[in-house]
């Protein structure tokens, strides 16, 4: 029964994980040469090309958030799909245990990891059969960062800079161009979105969520959803958000729209925000051996271009280089715009630690220290951890408690992406802290600047939500929220605004 379909997925999964596909490819060496010289998204999106780069060079993930892994599988009438499921289970457990996949499937009510990507509704496997031989299956990693900027509209619906999207085409385009400004940095952009008009409320996730099966340089059978997709790719990027949302020429990279029928009463625009670490590829499985006979999305007998034919991230003698842990004198120095190179001790946290923080002593002494916001993938050798992924996570998630933090204990610095609210800002202020945006996706250049892991704290937690004290060496990223009171978030969403305001009219 199929020998080789568990080696055939486990090599599906690896390469997903680890190797952007030509077309994703391609849109982003389009945005780097997009930016101009110099300026923050033009740094960003070499960090980014340096990162894809390394990532398939040493077949390590290319964020450390692997997502929830979607498989969408056709099979010959009478294929036993049960079998299949199973295998697919054991194959995503094994890349696991290897590290091509971090550990993200959580227990909703106790909060407890699996550690190995199975339990209830982990991973998502959709059957479908078709009346060919051979077997079909294509994986998406989508991460938890862009996963949370997903949107749903149900029209008519007034939204803000943009007026009221009513039951049209036209209401359907203000909703996207919604959604990609509401993601701004915290979607890690540049981003696509897979568009769905209609259906019911799941139908239309669901929906939304398979165009990001499309190739990005189709074109939409349906002339009237081909127009809308040229239209929002044709304005989108004069929103001026940019890479990471630090302003800049390229926002998105993609717009795939599809559509359903839908009840009477509901019209509803369900929008798939996926970032620029778009992993998706597929295979086609002989089907008597369950060998891969081809590959979807990429051709084998191609070599893999480079991103870059230089050198990446390159210093131009204006960095400031920190050693932790910090003073407030050295951090009240910084300000927005400031690139920076952090040494020295660094811990990790992110949701539980910082809900743990709020009602717990921490386990290390965080006067002075570095925070980052990351679940790293880690793998063990022996006695010893080893990081192979490390790129950072969302911080918005942990608004409710950062202030208090930096308060309590003396963070000086805080590391994450998409930037924070006004309540961190407040405290950075007050107490003398920063924020640095490192560039998210980067999970493999990022993990070049971890050169040990000390010790790990609240591993009960999950590997990827526990505290890991990591020794850094060069750790780079950009002040975008200083101890002035002064955001670089928050000045691009107000500028972005105003264009969206215009371009959306």
């Amino acid at each position: 029964m199929l020998p080789r379909f568990f080696d055939s997925v486990l090599q599906l999964i690896t390469r997903t994980s680890t190797d952007l596909p030509p077309d994703v490819r391609a849109a982003m060496k389009t945005a780097l040469v997009s930016e101009p010289g110099g300026t923050r998204s033009s740094q960003a999106l070499t960090i980014i090309a340096q990162n894809i780069d390394l990532a398939s060079d040493q077949e390590g993930a290319i964020c450390q958030d692997t997502g929830m892994p979607t498989f969408e599988v056709k099979t010959p009438v009478g294929a036993n799909q049960i079998w299949m499921r199973q295998q697919i289970r054991e194959a995503v457990a094994e890349a696991t245990r290897r590290g091509k996949l971090r550990p993200n499937s959580v227990d909703s009510i106790t909060g407890q990891n699996s550690g190995d990507n199975l339990g209830p509704g982990t991973p998502i496997v959709h059957f479908e059969q078709w009346e060919r031989d051979d077997v079909e299956i294509r994986l998406i990693l989508k991460g938890g960062g862009c996963e949370n900027t997903n949107a749903q509209y149900a029209l008519p619906v007034d939204l803000p800079h943009l007026g009221r999207a009513d039951r049209t085409l036209d209401g359907v385009r203000k909703c996207i161009l919604h959604a990609v400004w509401n993601a701004q940095g915290k979607g890690c952009a540049p981003g696509a979105v897979g568009v769905c008009i209609g259906g019911d409320r799941t139908s239309g996730y669901t929906c939304a969520k398979e165009q990001l099966f499309r190739t990005l340089d189709d074109v939409n059978p349906d002339p009237r959803l081909a127009a809308l997709e040229a239209s929002i790719m044709g304005t989108v990027n004069d929103l001026d958000i940019g890479t990471m949302g630090f302003g800049g020429r390229v926002t998105l990279i993609g717009c795939k729209i599809g559509a359903l029928n839908r009840l009477p009463a509901s019209f509803f625009v369900s929008v798939a925000y996926d970032c620029w670490a778009f992993r998706r590829l597929g295979v086609v499985l002989n089907g008597v051996t369950g060998a891969i006979d081809g590959w979807l999305y990429r051709d084998p007998s191609h070599p893999i271009v480079p991103m870059l034919d230089q050198a990446g991230f390159t210093r131009t003698g204006r960095e400031i280089s920190l050693t932790a842990p910090l003073t407030e004198s050295a951090v009240r120095s910084l300000k927005v715009g400031d690139v920076v190179l952090v040494s020295g001790p660094m811990f990790t946290g992110r949701d539980a630690v910082h809900a743990h923080l709020i009602k717990h002593e921490p386990p290390v002494d965080l006067n002075g220290a570095v925070l980052y916001h990351c679940g790293p993938v880690v793998v063990k050798e022996g006695d010893r951890w080893r990081v192979t992924a490390a790129g950072p996570t969302t911080s918005i998630r942990e608004e409710p408690y950062q202030g208090d933090i930096i308060k309590r204990y003396g963070v000086r610095v805080v590391i994450g992406k998409g930037g924070m609210g006004a309540k961190t800002l407040q405290a950075m202020q007050e107490f003398g802290a920063v924020y640095l945006n490192a560039i998210g996706g980067a999970a493999q250049f990022y993990a070049q600047a971890i050169r040990r892991v000390d010790g790990v704290s609240l591993l009960e937690f999950g590997t990827p939500e526990a505290m890991w004290h990591l020794t850094v060496q060069d750790f780079p990223a950009i002040v975008t929220m200083d101890a002035h009171g002064n955001s670089l978030h928050k000045d691009v969403e107000q500028e972005s605004a105003s264009h969206l305001s215009t371009i959306g009219a």
